[in-house]
């Protein structure tokens, strides 16, 4: 990426598509614990990608400000933003950009986190066009460090809400392959999810997990399921490894070009190493099968 030098490291890459081309936000950490919003644009998916200005940004109060999802509504771009996510009282922010993503403004709080329940924090919002109704995946969690997936539809069927939060579509019991609570090497909880509607109507989840065994710091990997509907529940298969790759992959989103299904990911070789950006083709094979789905086809 053209210019990516100005950050130290790149995570939760966010690439959408306005009508003329392709915009990539995600985040862009300029020191330790540093963060803007990173923006690049380009006319393939496979780039080249050129960096441009971060967005102009309102002020607005959080200790990370970050994990950017993004849908596009015609020359609108629709952004949510996490406040934080390492600690409870956290807030989902709606803001809007006419300008092709050179600044954007506030809107809205999309969700507040709700104390004493099991989304007393929240973070890793991301929109989602499911059926012609909007949702919002996102990570919620009684207690640091131990996040579901959670989602929201909205009951106006616009962007602004307002969001009827519908609870947990995955937990950490139902993924086998993610280290469990309670246990002694335990890492982290479920995150970076996203919900994706496929050409037969399949809604395609991607998400993080952390794998039972390992060193800590080796452990994340994104991973497929696969429903009739947003709300699930997800027929899932393993954490997705590209071929030859080594060390960690995390957040991804999921996009469709001419056909063609890629996964936008950050990725690492070690725990020294920085985050980087990768973009990887999804073969169909490795696609969750979903019965109701296939039944109907």
């Amino acid at each position: 990426m053209s210019g990516a030098a100005a950050y130290e490291e790149v995570k939760d890459p966010c690439p959408v598509h306005d009508g003329s081309g392709w915009h990539l936000f995600g985040t862009g950490i300029t020191a330790p614990g540093r963060f803007e919003i990173l923006h690049a644009r380009a006319q393939e998916l496979r780039g080249p990608w050129t960096l441009t200005r971060p967005p102009r940004m309102p002020p607005l109060p959080g200790g990370c400000l970050a994990a950017p999802g993004v849908i596009a509504e015609g020359e609108m771009l629709h952004m949510f933003l996490q406040s934080d996510f390492n600690a409870l009282d956290g807030r989902v922010e709606h803001l809007l950009s006419v300008d092709a993503g050179q600044s954007f403004r506030h809107i809205d709080t999309a969700l507040l986190s709700l104390t004493a329940t099991a989304e007393a924090g929240i973070y890793d919002p991301h929109p989602a066009l499911i059926d012609g109704q909007a949702f919002l995946s996102y990570s919620a969690f009684s207690e640091v460090g131990s996040p579901d997936i959670h989602l929201a539809r909205s009951l106006s069927g616009e962007w602004a809400g307002p969001w009827e939060r519908l609870g947990p579509i995955l937990c950490h019991e139902e993924v086998p392959f993610h280290n469990a609570r309670g246990s002694l090497d335990y890492e982290w909880g479920l995150e970076g999810a996203q919900l994706l509607q496929l050409a037969d109507g399949t809604v395609l989840l991607t998400a993080v997990c952390f794998l039972t065994a390992g060193a800590t710091g080796s452990r994340q990997r994104v991973f497929l399921g696969g429903a009739v509907s947003a709300s699930g529940p997800f027929e899932l298969c393993g954490p997705f490894t590209p071929p030859g790759r080594t060390g960690e992959d995390g957040h991804a989103c999921a996009v469709l070009e001419n056909g063609d299904l890629f996964l936008l990911m950050q990725k690492r070789s070690g725990v020294k190493d920085a985050w980087a950006y990768a973009l990887e083709p999804v073969p169909l094979s490795r696609l969750p099968r979903v019965p109701q789905m296939s039944a109907g086809a």
